[in-house]
């Protein structure tokens, strides 16, 4: 019976080491008793700090309700598959939990145990797909009707410009002022089909062995010309020899230019905007985080930036992120964001050969 319970021991000591899922083990004092190396890096915990900790005290700093575990499993709610984000830093996941009792031989309440997995991939995978599906319907419907929306609006900006010219010659300035918001708004909805033109595959694009270290750089001096008219300062972060990814460089340009762009102008009060450089070698991805120090992005709105159409500006057309997102997509990476409420994080991940 004691080489049994020796080889249990044994077995939950691996078992808790080497999953992959994320695991809580809590007594009825709703102390911690055991928690699986997994749950540590997600949640960004010290085992040897919180072990037997009152789970109170571990999330003392979050909110009741969006703390991980609550006290109302020990008086026995069952959670099957429950949904839930949670950010670690700049890192934001995505976990599916579930959670259950456990009881002692009187069917008395002993303790009660937690398990999370992380499907941020996965989410991440089946929000691609979807984006990808309606920004190809969004691309396809463009491409067919770019010509026949630019055609009739070149002969109309040509008749206007004719136009506000006579009313300027004939001193009619009060008319010539509405010619000029008439050739604004013109100018404008050339701007939007050219986005929609974008949301198609790029037409031209030059794939080749980059350094992403370089990329940044060229475009460091317009980043900071945008940064000092919003008293925004700048910090680049770079990481050493990192390895060359393939993708088209003006394209990924457009990508971080617009990022950046966006992360100046959250920050109205002024701020820091920080890029940071990183590989993940196990992914054979090279990373770049693009950090702002604004008020953040509110957790009803994250997940609907790179919707088409989807803007909180306004004079926005709402296919910024769009765009960027078909970008990257195409050369096989990722854009993720997280945000904490006091600042916001996307992350730019491109493969490496």
């Amino acid at each position: 019976m004691q080489h049994e319970l020796n080889l249990l021991q044994q077995f939950a000591g691996t078992f808790l080491k080497d999953i992959n899922m994320g695991v809580f083990v809590i007594n009825t004092d709703f102390e911690l008793v055991d928690i699986s190396d997994m749950a540590c890096r997600v949640l960004g915990l010290k085992k040897e700090e919180v072990m037997n900790q009152s789970m109170d005290s571990i999330f003392v700093e979050l909110p009741a309700e969006h703390r991980l575990v609550h006290r109302n499993i020990l008086e026995g709610m069952v959670v099957r598959n429950h949904a839930l984000s949670w950010t670690n830093n700049q890192d934001r996941y995505e976990l599916l939990l579930d959670s259950n009792v456990l009881r002692n031989e009187q069917n008395q309440i002993v303790g009660a145990y937690i398990i999370f997995k992380d499907v941020t991939n996965l989410r991440s995978l089946e929000e691609q797909v979807r984006r990808s599906d309606r920004l190809a319907m969004i691309g396809q419907i463009a491409a067919g009707t770019a010509h026949e929306i630019r055609n009739p609006l070149t002969s109309i900006k040509g008749f206007l410009q004719m136009l506000r010219k006579t009313l300027q010659i004939q001193g009619m300035e009060r008319e010539s002022g509405f010619a000029d918001i008439m050739l604004g708004e013109i100018n404008r909805i050339n701007e939007l089909v050219s986005e929609f033109l974008l949301l198609s595959k790029p037409k031209n694009v030059t794939y080749q062995s980059l350094d992403i270290s370089q990329v940044i750089k060229e475009m460091l001096p317009i980043i900071n010309n945008e940064a000092v008219l919003h008293r925004v300062i700048v910090r680049y972060d770079a990481a050493e020899e990192l390895p060359q990814v393939i993708a088209d460089r003006e394209l990924l340009k457009q990508v971080f230019l617009n990022i950046c762009k966006n992360g100046i102008e959250a920050m109205v009060d002024g701020g820091q905007l920080v890029l940071t450089e990183r590989v993940d070698v196990e992914e054979r991805i090279v990373s770049i985080d693009i950090h702002d120090s604004g008020p953040g992005i509110p957790m009803f709105v994250i997940d609907k930036i790179f919707d088409p159409f989807f803007t909180t500006k306004d004079e926005g057309t709402g296919l910024g992120l769009s765009v960027c997102q078909r970008i990257i997509h195409d050369v096989g990476g990722h854009i993720r964001v997280s945000s904490k409420g006091f600042g916001t994080t996307f992350t730019v991940g491109i493969p490496y050969p």
